[in-house]
């Protein structure tokens, strides 16, 4: 049974910083990919970051590239999320996904596996 649990969400203030992260079980974790997306209410789930079963490459979306990094550690099958100038809009509900496929890893569809995710709310 594979199974994806988020931690690190809570409340911060503007401008400051939350590390996420997605604990794996029941999978080969190094044959996964694994991303970060998030779901504001009222609003679709979006992506956030993705990283590959190597880690060699990541991926962000734009709202959060330059603020946002995530890494994984194969060897304790967890991939990590460091959010940095955390702004209002980013508070949001963030799920961990992951995929055996190599395509499309910004979009919904590839992820076959969801954790039941993590509430992050960011005062202004």
């Amino acid at each position: 049974q594979v199974q994806l649990v988020e931690s690190g969400g809570g409340l911060v203030q503007a401008g400051g910083s939350l590390r996420l992260s997605c604990a794996a079980s029941g999978v080969n974790f190094r044959n996964y990919n694994i991303a970060w997306f998030r779901q504001a209410p009222g609003k679709e789930r979006e992506f956030v970051a993705t990283i590959t079963w190597s880690g060699g490459s990541t991926y962000y979306a734009d709202s959060v590239k330059g603020r946002f990094t995530i890494s994984r550690d194969n060897a304790k099958n967890t991939v990590s999320l460091l959010m940095n100038s955390l702004k209002p809009e980013d508070t949001a509900v963030y799920y961990c996904a992951a995929t055996s496929l190599d395509a499309g890893l910004r979009y919904r569809s590839p992820y076959l596996y969801w954790g039941q995710g993590t509430q992050v709310t960011v005062s202004s």
